[in-house]
């Protein structure tokens, strides 16, 4: 055998010896993979489905799946909504227009901005007289919502942030739902969580509401959340000194004061789940705030381990009713 001949051979041998450690490279890479999408799927399914944002594969909002809201009570009750904003243009046509869209004839809509430095006002300009705003330099969220709601005359109270939206149909299962239990002051529903773009990422389908669960975590989808105006003239408006749970803040002076808060089976609103939501320090300010809010309301800051056990019923319920319904066996 020549020598070239033989130099080929190796080559050639050299060459199926490298295909053969790629493809071993690649089939242990394979392993690793499956073994997290493995581990990751397993803390998907355990985690609290209302507290995980992002389910599956975006694909458009599945809005056949709900039932048809009821038609509007003899007097609907003049429902105000207040939309906080700032510099959230790319997200503020689609609230303005969730609202807009619901075509209820007893509504005060009014959009607070911060001033902001982008296309909002704009936007704002583009709907004429069919929506109240202002645009002036605020102290936050909470500032700019009290600031939205002081001239509104209304019996019915709620704030949108200008990234959410309400899903067709709402305000009417709220003004019916209001007009038949005079003994509720304050609703919230299921919620349906969005990206960027729009597209559906999951939903949250929750039990019935838990007073005790909420002292330990502020779980209600501020989004869905609507009261009645007695509530806050008892109350008083948002606490400012909140930037982060100011919603929660909100809900347990309300439940404190003896107001009844109910959750009713219904999706009312989508959640935009999208990068500029929280940053690190929002969520370090943030923390500090829910752990005032505990020790006020429980006397104590809990540990982990307590809040978890606190939660564990309502978790365990929510958990039942969320897989329930993902598999078809109830309808909400």
């Amino acid at each position: 055998m020549s020598d070239d001949l033989k130099q080929e051979l190796l080559r050639r041998l050299d060459a199926i010896e490298k295909r053969i450690d790629a493809l071993e490279s690649g089939q242990h890479t394979l392993k690793q993979a499956y073994a997290r999408s493995r581990a990751h799927l397993r803390r998907l399914w355990l985690r609290p489905p209302m507290w995980t944002f992002e389910q599956h594969a975006p694909y458009p909002l599945q809005l056949g799946r709900l039932p048809s809201p009821p038609p509007l009570p003899q007097r609907p009750p003049r429902i105000a909504i207040v939309t906080p904003s700032f510099n959230h243009a790319r997200f503020l046509r689609a609230t303005v227009d969730s609202v807009l869209a619901q075509d209820y004839p007893n509504l005060f809509y009014h959009v607070q901005d911060g001033g902001s430095t982008d296309d909002t006002a704009n936007i704002l300009e583009s709907y004429g007289d069919r929506i109240s705003w202002r645009s002036v330099r605020d102290e936050g969220q909470a500032d700019a919502i009290n600031r939205g709601f002081a001239d509104a005359d209304c019996d019915v109270m709620a704030y949108l942030n200008s990234d959410d939206t309400l899903l067709p149909g709402t305000l009417a299962i709220v003004a019916n739902h209001f007009a038949e239990r005079n003994d509720v002051d304050i609703l919230y529903g299921h919620r349906i969580f969005i990206d960027y773009a729009g597209s559906e990422v999951g939903r949250a389908v929750l039990p019935a509401h838990n007073s005790q669960a909420l002292k330990f975590a502020g779980y209600v989808p501020q989004e869905t959340m609507f009261w009645r105006r007695r509530v806050w003239d008892k109350i008083g408006p948002l606490n400012t000194d909140f930037h982060y749970a100011l919603d929660w803040d909100f809900m347990l002076r309300a439940e404190a004061a003896g107001f009844k808060m109910v959750h009713i089976r219904r999706f009312l609103a989508c959640f935009r789940v999208h990068d500029d939501q929280k940053t690190s320090k929002d969520y370090e300010r943030g923390r500090a705030e829910m752990q005032a809010l505990r020790l006020r309301s429980l006397g104590q800051i809990p540990g982990q381990r307590q809040i978890f056990r606190a939660m564990a019923p309502y978790l365990i319920r929510q958990f039942i009713m969320h897989w329930s319904y993902r598999l078809g066996l109830i309808r909400q």
